[in-house]
């Protein structure tokens, strides 16, 4: 059976981290979601595909975190939030989740 894939849970981190800020008023509540999301992609990536696959894409989550802000200014921050989300999800997907992904063909050329 294949494992779940990972794009949901880095994408609905980035969503859930704006969501409690929004619901709560909060940004540090909204910084303790996006770091226990960030860790629980991060283990996943780490144990499905190292540590190198892990680095490089949770390096994407950060970036596309900062890039919501400078995003917000132009088109509002739910807007800058959900399209970072997707590019995000986009780019998990492609590097992680897919079959014939980068990661999967490198853990088939290893094991």
């Amino acid at each position: 059976m294949r494992p779940l894939p990972s794009a949901p849970l880095a994408a609905g981190t980035l969503l859930g981290g704006w969501a409690a800020v929004e619901a709560t008023g909060s940004r540090p509540v909204g910084g303790v979601v996006l770091l226990t999301g960030g860790l629980c992609c991060a283990a996943v990536w780490r144990r499905r595909h190292g540590i190198r696959t892990a680095l490089e894409l949770t390096g994407v989550g950060f970036a596309a975190f900062v890039l919501s802000h400078v995003l917000a200014l132009a088109i509002g921050a739910w807007p800058a939030v959900v399209t970072l989300a997707a590019i995000t999800a986009a780019i998990v997907w492609l590097k992680a989740d897919a079959p014939g992904s980068i990661a999967a063909s490198a853990r088939a050329e290893l094991g």
